[in-house]
């Protein structure tokens, strides 16, 4: 321990994307963090075993790719060497909205595209090479430890294919296990009472394939590095997205309400075939190399409410999918665990400022947790829960006439598209885009498909 880091041991539990990033927050302010994670791992591998949309569609919100470069300072630039284009989310976006496209003016928003498993790959070799951090894979954590006073304490462990138990003792335990975490039977065995979690279904299925992308000089060279038809419920049920990636690739993910897009060539084209933007279907037509097609069909919003927990036990946090799982169409994922850990990052900070230790920390971050998910789960959920109109509350109905008449002022007027694109990517509130200025133009667009004889909602 140092006066840098003036604490001794922490554990993190799942070593993929959210336990990483959570791991190298951890190293800022602890002597030694352990990342305990199932799966054989090493500082090669790419995308985790246990991620099932590892193979699918990613997006690094802007918000996201910001707080990345600050805890890995360079990453963009190395990942850009790699392949993996960086570009305005404007200008070089295709992106068909249920009311047109989208125009194709500079907003300032700078995003990058890159496959979960370059990714993974790149931070996980940053992680690794921390002298603070230790692995230890093909490790499964059985539960939780606690001191005297109640407080988590450790973890027990075991190797995977033995059943002999050790413990690793900490002075602060991290649940990074992700959507399979097993912390609400560890909870439940202590007494400690868990409200029932929030649970919206998707009913969304992607298939999802990489293939080679044209280079430049290329007659088919496109001039964006993403086409987008989203999905808008209850009229716009199949939709899909190209993203250009490192290894002058593709990644193309296609979307069914109710309905599986198929994963044999034909109809994997002709079910690209069926959307409004053909930039899609184009450029399937035309690989001359692919890798295998994916399917997943376990899509759900899920959020366990730790923070309503009254007698949450200090010594312990939890984040990234153990806490709350995304519909991943909407792209929230990764940026939502990267803000997880600047909340950390800070919380700690303030902490090792005072002079003070640890304790006391974890039931307030869960209840800072619980604010910031807030308005991410709002934004899935009020989307999805529009499926089926006549369920849905009224406060999800009045988002979806706001946003169909948004998305209507947007085609026509690139300072309203300027506004929805940076409360997407997590750099502006969604106030913004109430403002007067914005208000009165998506009222206009209502008049006007009134007249119509459109309600568009």
């Amino acid at each position: 321990m140092t006066a840098e880091r003036p604490w001794g041991r922490a554990v993190v539990v799942g070593g993929s994307y959210a336990g990483l990033v959570t791991a190298r927050v951890l190293a800022d302010f602890f002597g030694e963090v352990v990342l305990v994670e199932r799966d054989a791992v090493d500082e090669d591998t790419g995308t985790h075993p246990g991620a099932p949309q590892g193979h699918h569609a990613h997006a690094m919100l802007a918000r996201g790719g910001e707080i990345l470069e600050r805890l890995f300072p360079g990453l963009r630039e190395e990942l850009r060497q790699a392949g993996a284009p960086v570009f305005d989310y404007g200008e070089d976006v295709d992106f068909l909205l249920p009311a047109g496209f989208a125009p194709r003016k500079r907003t300032g928003i700078r995003i990058q595209s890159f496959t979960r498993d370059e990714l993974e790959r790149r931070l996980r070799r940053k992680v690794l090479a921390r002298p603070e951090i230790t692995l230890r894979a093909s490790t499964r954590c059985t539960g939780l430890t606690r001191d005297p006073a109640g407080r988590v304490s450790g973890v027990t462990c075991a190797r995977q294919g033995t059943d002999e138990p050790f413990e690793v003792t900490a002075d602060l335990v991290v649940d990074a296990s992700g959507r399979s975490s097993a912390l609400g039977d560890w909870l439940g065995a202590m007494g400690i009472a868990v409200p029932p979690k929030r649970t919206v279904k998707a009913k969304v299925t992607y298939t999802s394939m990489k293939f080679d992308r044209p280079g430049d000089g290329h007659p088919d060279h496109p001039d964006y590095y993403v086409a987008y038809q989203m999905p808008f419920a209850p009229q716009v049920s199949r939709a899909g997205v190209l993203l250009a990636v490192e290894g002058n690739r593709w990644t193309c993910s296609l979307f069914g309400f109710e309905e599986q897009p198929p994963t044999d060539d034909e109809g994997y084209l002709a079910y690209a075939e069926s959307l409004g933007n053909p930039r899609l279907a184009r450029h399937i037509a035309r690989r001359t190399v692919q890798e295998p097609t994916h399917r997943y069909t376990n899509v759900e919003n899920r959020w366990r409410l730790y923070h309503k927990v009254r007698d949450w036990p200090d010594g312990l946090i939890a984040v990234g999918d153990s806490v709350c799982v995304f519909n991943p169409v909407y792209g929230q994922g990764l940026t939502v665990a990267a803000m997880e850990a600047e909340l950390l990052h800070g919380m700690l900070a303030g902490r090792r400022a005072a002079g003070k230790s640890p304790a006391g920390l974890a039931g307030d971050f869960q209840k800072r947790l619980g604010r910031l998910l807030l308005a991410p789960w709002t934004l899935s959920t009020n989307a999805d829960l529009m499926w089926s109109p006549e369920h849905a509350p009224p406060a999800a109905r009045f988002a979806h006439w706001y946003n169909a008449h948004l998305f209507r002022a947007a085609v026509r007027d690139a300072a309203v598209w300027s506004r929805f694109a940076r409360v997407v990517n997590m750099v502006a509130s969604p106030a913004v885009l109430f403002h007067p200025a914005v208000a009165l133009k998506v009222l206009a667009a209502a008049f006007a498909a009134r007249g119509k004889g459109s309600e568009g909602a």
